[in-house]
C-alpha cells in the first residue's frame, strides 16, 4: 500500500492523506474516512519517507547520567508521557556519569539525527558549553541552570536551607553534611551553600566545615558516614545530598550500634519511595521530578514551533517530607 492507493480507496486527494499523517488540517469528514481505510488496511507510512519530505525525524534525544535512579526515572517518565502526547519518540542515551559519553551523544545529536535534545545535566565543562553552542537543533537543560539556554531545574539552595533548619528545629545542634562534588552546581554547590547558610543563620556556623563528598550511591553514603564521624566526632544530625546517600549513612550508623534517629537524625533529598518505607523513615525533600520532565518537553515543543529562539527558565519549588521522623 502507498498514499496514492489509500487516497483512491478513501475517495480523497493524495494531499489530504499526506495532511492526515502529518497532522495537517483536513475536514473531520475526510479525516474519519481516511482513518477507517487506514484501520482496515493496516497501512503505516514510511518513517524514512516522512523524514526526507518534512525534514523532521519526530525523534527527541534524551541524555541521562544513569537509569538506576528514582529521580531520573521520574524525569524520564515525565518526558516520555509528554513526547507521546505530542507524537514524538524518545531516543534515550545513558552516559553512566561519564562526561566524555555526554559529549559523544551531543555530537551525534548535533548532526540532525533528532529534532531536539533534552539534556539531564550534572557538570558543565568548557567542552560541554562549546558542544551545546554548536548544536544545530533546539536543546533544553534539565536539573541545572545554564544562562542562555532553556532550563528547568529545582531550587536546590532553599531546599537544603529549609531541610537543615528542620533538622535544627528537631533539637539537633552538631550537624554534618554528606554532599556531592562542587562541580555539580545544583546538587553539589547549591545544596552545600543552603546547608552552610542555614547553620550560620541559626548561630551554628562553626559546624559548616563538617562535610564530606560522596557519590550518589548507597555504598558511598555508607563509607562517607564513617569518614564524617571520624572527622567530626560526635554528631546528632546528618544532612545528605540525596536519599541514596542517606540510606547508606543509616545502614552504617545502625551497624555501629548508633540509634537512628534518637542519637543521630539523618535527612536526605529526593522524596523517594524507599525513604518513606525505611524504618526509621527518612526526613527528606520532595521534588517535582516528573513535572520537570513534562515542562522540558513543553519548552522543546515551543522551540520547535518557532523560527526565533526564545530562552525560558523555570525553577520549581519543593517541600519537606517528614515521613514521621523524630
Amino acid at each position: 500500500m502507498n498514499i496514492a492507493e489509500i487516497a483512491k480507496m478513501a475517495g480523497v486527494s493524495r494531499a489530504a492523506v499526506s495532511r492526515y499523517f502529518n497532522d495537517g488540517y483536513i475536514s473531520e469528514e475526510k479525516r474519519e474516512t481516511i482513518r477507517k481505510v487506514v484501520e482496515k488496511t493496516g497501512y503505516r507510512p514510511s518513517v524514512q519517507a516522512q523524514t526526507l519530505r518534512t525534514k523532521k525525524t519526530k525523534m527527541v534525544g534524551v541524555i541521562a547520567p544513569k537509569i538506576a535512579s528514582a529521580s531520573i526515572g521520574k524525569m524520564v517518565e515525565g518526558i516520555l508521557s509528554m513526547l507521546n502526547e505530542n507524537g514524538y519518540r524518545m531516543l534515550l542515551a545513558v552516559t553512566q556519569n561519564e562526561p566524555e559519553k555526554e559529549l559523544e551523544y551531543l555530537a551525534a545529536f548535533r548532526d540532525k539525527q533528532v529534532d531536539g535534545v533534552i539534556f539531564i545535566a550534572t557538570v558543565f565543562t568548557p567542552q560541554h558549553k562549546d558542544m551545546l553552542k554548536n548544536l544545530s537543533v533546539p536543546v533544553v537543560i534539565m536539573g541545572q541552570y545554564l544562562p542562555g539556554y532553556c532550563c528547568v531545574f529545582h531550587d536546590d539552595y532553599h531546599a537544603t536551607y529549609e531541610l537543615t533548619r528542620a533538622v535544627i528545629g528537631k533539637g539537633r545542634r552538631k550537624i554534618g553534611f554528606i554532599g556531592a562534588i562542587q562541580q555539580d552546581e545544583a546538587a553539589g554547590a547549591e545544596r552545600y551553600r543552603g546547608f552552610k547558610d542555614a547553620l550560620c543563620d541559626m548561630g551554628l556556623g562553626e559546624f559548616a566545615g563538617n562535610c564530606v563528598t560522596a557519590a550518589f550511591t548507597v555504598t558511598s553514603g555508607y563509607e562517607k558516614a564513617g569518614e564524617l564521624l571520624v572527622k567530626c566526632g560526635n554528631l546528632d544530625g546528618i544532612v545528605c545530598a540525596s536519599d541514596t546517600m542517606a540510606i547508606g549513612a543509616v545502614q552504617y550508623l545502625q551497624e555501629q550500634g548508633i540509634e537512628v534517629p534518637e542519637q543521630i537524625l539523618v535527612a536526605g533529598h529526593g522524596g523517594s519511595e524507599i525513604a518513606r518505607l525505611m524504618r526509621p523513615p527518612l526526613l527528606t525533600v520532595q521534588y517535582s521530578y516528573e513535572r520537570s520532565g513534562e515542562i522540558a518537553v513543553q519548552m522543546l515543543m515551543e522551540q520547535l514551533g518557532k523560527r526565533e529562539k526564545t530562552v525560558r527558565e523555570v525553577k520549581l519549588g519543593c517541600y519537606i517530607q517528614n515521613n514521621g521522623s523524630a
